[in-house]
């Protein structure tokens, strides 16, 4: 029997891109599957979709920036299946945008999501995770490590999902959580984007791309999947897509005027 054998695995916008790739990761492991989005009917098919294919898996409309949504959920999920074993945390929006010309009701607006999203789902998941020596996985960047320029709110949102990420890993790693950050570069997308990129008015057409125009080659969402689950089971604290990227992250940490020449260099 496999590690993910009859877990039961949340994931936050689940039903496209990257979120269905790691939930269908879980599925085809073993696990059981509770996915979350916002769009009611997409959720319901990808979820009968993945009940066809053999995967045991619960579809739940929800809003996770309204923290009664939030509730709601995850008592219908624990009473579905009982337990949890793994939140992902993947549910979010990116920008674009000047800093200074994006709006504080832009920023707020973003934080919501993105930041508050992932800490009202983990808090009310938590309880349920410690009993089972669970995982948390929130689905980072590489600008929750490196901000680069015209991607508006979005890497003030990401850093602060990387600094609550070392957060929980200081707190629930006592009482047997494990916590994954991952960071990847842009994902190839087989479609388009759920919701259009906002403020992009007067942004280079290159940083309107997927990643902002980072000169990284696009990550297959299968493969990254794959090392996600690899990372969980290894109970890793990180996990950065491509991993030369470290380099860059180390470099800008020791060296902060050569950090942002790389980023300017690779961006």
């Amino acid at each position: 029997m496999g590690y993910w054998q009859d877990k039961v695995v949340v994931v936050t916008g689940g039903s496209c891109g990257l979120g269905r790739f790691i939930a269908e990761a879980f599925g085809k492991a073993g696990a059981k599957l509770a996915i979350i989005a916002l769009e009611n009917g997409d959720v319901h098919h990808v979820a009968g979709e993945m009940n066809e294919s053999g995967i045991e898996t619960l579809p739940i409309c929800a809003d996770i920036t309204r923290q009664d949504d939030v509730d709601r959920t995850f008592a219908e999920i624990v009473r579905h299946f009982g337990k949890m074993d793994v939140l992902v945390n993947n549910a979010g929006r990116s920008m674009r945008g000047h800093v200074l010309e994006t709006k504080p009701e832009q920023f707020q607006s973003l934080f919501d999501l993105n930041v508050l999203g992932t800490v009202r789902c983990t808090q009310v998941a938590a309880p349920h995770l410690i009993p089972t020596r669970g995982h948390i996985v929130n689905i980072g960047s590489l600008a929750a490590k490196s901000a680069s320029r015209w991607v508006g709110a979005y890497p003030v949102t990401k850093f602060a999902v990387a600094a609550f990420s070392q957060q929980l890993r200081l707190e629930l790693a006592p009482q047997g959580v494990h916590t994954l950050l991952v960071c990847p570069g842009p994902i190839q997308r087989d479609s388009e984007r759920l919701y259009q990129l906002e403020g992009t008015d007067g942004i280079p057409e290159n940083a309107l791309k997927s990643g902002a125009g980072v000169k990284v080659g696009k990550i297959d969402p299968q493969r990254l999947a794959a090392k996600i689950l690899y990372a969980c089971e290894r109970r890793k604290p990180e996990l950065v897509v491509p991993a030369t990227a470290k380099l860059v992250f180390a470099i800008a940490q020791l060296w902060p005027a050569l950090g942002d020449w790389l980023v300017l260099k690779n961006t």
